[in-house]
This record gives C-alpha cells, sequence and structure tokens, in this order.
C-alpha cells in the first residue's frame, strides 16, 4: 500500500510506534529481561512521545496535507511482524529490538526526504528518528 500523502505518513509514523510501544512495554514485563526493564520502559515511553509528537504536527501542518502528494514511496519494506516480548528469551528481544529500531530509522529517513518540502514535518520526522537511533546505540552497547 502506498504513502501517498502527508496524513498517510503520519498515521503510519504512529502505527510503527505503537507497535514498537507495545513490543518494549511487553519485553520490560518479561521475567528473562528483568536486568533491562528500565531501559524498554524508557524506550516504550519514548514511542509514547513520539505518537504525541507525530499528532501535534499533523494537527499543526494540516493544510499542507492537502497540498502535498508523494510519489512512489511504500509501506510494504517498513512492515514488521508484531511479536510478543513477554515470552521471549533475552536473546530474541535483543534481535527484535535491533529490527524494529533499524525499521524506524529507516523509516524516518526515508519519509523525512520526501517530506523535505515541508520543512517543520522533515524536521519532525528527523527528530523521531534521531531517537531511535540512539535507542539502537543503547541496544547495541548491552
Amino acid at each position: 500500500m502506498p504513502l501517498i500523502n502527508f496524513g498517510s505518513i503520519m498515521n503510519f509514523a504512529e502505527e510503527i510506534e505503537n507497535q514498537d510501544m507495545s513490543f518494549y512495554q511487553a519485553a520490560a514485563g518479561n521475567p528473562a529481561c528483568v536486568a533491562m526493564k528500565a531501559l524498554f520502559e524508557q524506550f516504550a515511553k519514548d514511542c509514547k512521545k513520539n505518537v504525541q509528537n507525530a499528532q501535534r504536527t499533523r494537527r499543526e501542518n494540516v493544510t499542507e496535507m492537502i497540498l502535498e502528494g508523494i510519489e512512489g514511496f511504500y509501506r510494504a519494506p517498513f512492515i514488521e511482524k508484531s511479536e510478543d516480548g513477554s515470552s521471549m528469551d533475552v536473546d530474541a528481544v535483543m534481535e527484535t529490538a535491533k529490527r524494529l529500531e533499524n525499521r524506524a530509522i529507516r523509516y524516518y529517513q526515508e519519509s523525512s526526504e520526501k517530506m523535505k518540502a515541508l520543512s517543520e514535518v522533515s524536521r519532525a520526522l528527523k527528530t523521531m528518528g534521531k531517537k531511535h537511533a540512539a535507542h539502537l546505540k543503547k541496544i547495541e552497547a548491552l
């Protein structure tokens, strides 16, 4: 399914953040990941903030959403299977977290490029991507 305009890009950003938030909340409750509970709780909070940021950006730029069409941008490369982090072993949680963070980074980089005509929107998408890059750095440091 193509992402054809500003609204669809922001809606999909929310989907990504909600999926990541659910995974991190489940991983925080996973007994195998007790040592990383605080980290995963923080990641879930960051995802919630990103949802709010996406919603705010959409509200503040609502007039532009009608004007700016997007071509050649699809959801398919960014679709990840939803996984339950509460029952995985530590290695599986970490691999899934890396995969989700890499997906988010790629999405925000590509979507910010597609939205570069709307500098405020592009900047918001880049900011969300930077948060995920910081998450990935922390995961890789473990």
